[in-house]
């Protein structure tokens, strides 16, 4: 999730403080995304440096107000007409996790299937259920909140789905495991060869 281009896509619509910015992200995501003002501000440097925005003055009680530069309007229509790009690996710790497990010797990973189902059941559940706290859920912010939600709830629909293809392609091998033994070859030193999945 790029902060940096959200936060300029903001600034697009007229100058802004700190704080200000962080509350207008957390508008416009239904706060499910929480930012710290350090992290605002440090993006704030080094949009600055990039000279995509610009210190304004301060007002009377000291906020600096930042505005975004004609480089700045021209990365937020880039970023808006482009798709976004998904990593070729994953970083999934669900996925990690699984795979490690399923190639340990002797452990059963019916057991880490079983948990995480009831938790992303949970989850789904907990997700389906939420209402829109700020009162209009018809409005400009409760639409962008269900939008975000929604998408948490796809992902976890998703994962359920994943987890019932994991446990049947595991259940290929009888012992529910593949057993990996420590390998023998010594590793060269350096980066592995880049493959197709990274």
């Amino acid at each position: 999730m790029s902060v940096r281009q959200s936060l300029l896509a903001i600034l697009e619509q007229g100058p802004c403080y700190g704080y200000q910015l962080r509350a207008e992200f957390d508008r416009r995501t239904g706060g499910t995304w929480p930012l710290n003002v350090g992290q605002i501000y440090n993006t704030l440097d080094r949009l600055e440096r990039d000279g995509l925005v610009e210190k304004g003055a301060a007002d009377e009680h000291g906020h600096v107000y930042w505005q975004i530069t004609d480089a700045g309007s021209a990365a937020v229509r880039e970023w808006l007409a482009s798709p976004v790009e998904r990593p070729a690996g994953t970083r999934d710790e669900l996925a990690i996790k699984l795979a490690v497990a399923a190639t340990l010797p002797g452990v059963g990973v019916t057991g880490i299937l079983e948990t995480q189902r009831r938790a992303s059941h949970e989850r789904l559940e907990a997700l389906r259920g939420a209402t829109y706290p700020g009162g209009d859920a018809q409005g400009p912010e409760g639409i962008a909140w269900s939008l975000v939600l929604d998408s948490m709830a796809f992902q976890t629909e998703a994962e359920l789905r994943w987890l019932d293809h994991a446990e049947r392609r595991l259940a290929e091998n009888p012992d529910h495991s593949i057993g990996l033994e420590l390998s023998t070859i010594r590793p060269k030193r350096g980066r592995p060869a880049a493959s197709a999945t990274r």
